[in-house]
């Protein structure tokens, strides 16, 4: 007995038929959309400019690796952090992890 599967791709912007699954990230997101030739073309034409300018990016970047890693900071640096961020009126726990946004905006500041 033979079986034949067929994967019909539906342009997730217009409801037509999508040729190809378009991948791309932004913020940190990564997404995929099903498009046709012509709504992929429009995509990869509206960040052109921005990809023209930008650097190449690995799976993980290494500033979220450098700024965001909990476990290559020091004790020293938590205790400053947390000082600087009470300082400025910035909510932060007494023990435990730093949030993100809280290291980021010490680093932005210093």
């Amino acid at each position: 007995m033979a079986k034949q599967i067929q994967e019909i791709l539906i342009d997730d912007l217009d409801g037509g038929e999508a040729n190809e699954t378009v991948s791309f990230a932004i913020d940190g997101s990564s997404y995929e959309i099903d498009l046709s030739d012509l709504n992929a073309k429009k995509l990869r034409d509206a960040l052109s400019p921005f990809v023209q300018h930008a650097r190449r990016a690995g799976a993980v970047s290494a500033r979220r690796r450098g700024r965001g890693s909990q476990r290559a900071m020091s004790r020293e640096k938590s205790s400053e952090i947390r000082q600087w961020a009470k300082a400025h009126g910035l909510p932060v726990s007494e023990r435990g992890r730093i949030a993100s946004t809280v290291v980021e905006k010490y680093e932005a500041a210093h």
